[in-house]
């Protein structure tokens, strides 16, 4: 539940861990959704754990502190060969391999400094995200 930022919410409801949550219990919301979910995966420790989006309803803060606690477990030695499907950049920059696909098809592969210097593609999606992070910070 830490790595997935998620044990202060549990702690807050009213039953702690044995709070039901659902349609007929606690409703959590889009990013707590998301955050049991990557707690759920993460505790079966599979060899092998697909995310799609897996942080697209995170504030930045949760997103970085969940990259943080994940990166602590691939420093151990106990974090599962991971594929995330992502359009958020953010997600994905310390990624060992990232594939560019457009419209279906792989335009380029590797690591994100690479990319930025030599995939066009990649380097527009960044730019414009990473602008876009910025105004909104600043307003």
């Amino acid at each position: 539940c830490e790595a997935a930022q998620l044990h202060s919410l549990v702690e807050s409801l009213p039953d702690g861990y044995q709070t039901v949550v659902g349609e007929m219990g606690y409703r959590l919301s889009g990013g707590e959704r998301q955050r049991l979910a990557i707690a759920r995966a993460l505790l079966k420790r599979p060899r092998i754990l697909i995310m799609d989006e897996p942080t697209s309803s995170l504030d930045s803060i949760t997103e970085r502190a969940i990259r943080r606690a994940l990166a602590s477990m691939r420093s151990e030695g106990s974090h599962p060969t991971t594929i995330v499907i992502a359009h958020r950049l953010s997600t994905i920059l310390a990624a060992d391999k990232i594939l560019v696909l457009d419209e279906g098809r792989l335009v380029d592969s590797g690591r994100h400094a690479e990319l930025l210097e030599r995939c066009d593609l990649y380097r527009r999606l960044y730019e414009e995200q990473f602008a876009s992070q910025m105004v909104e910070a600043l307003v």
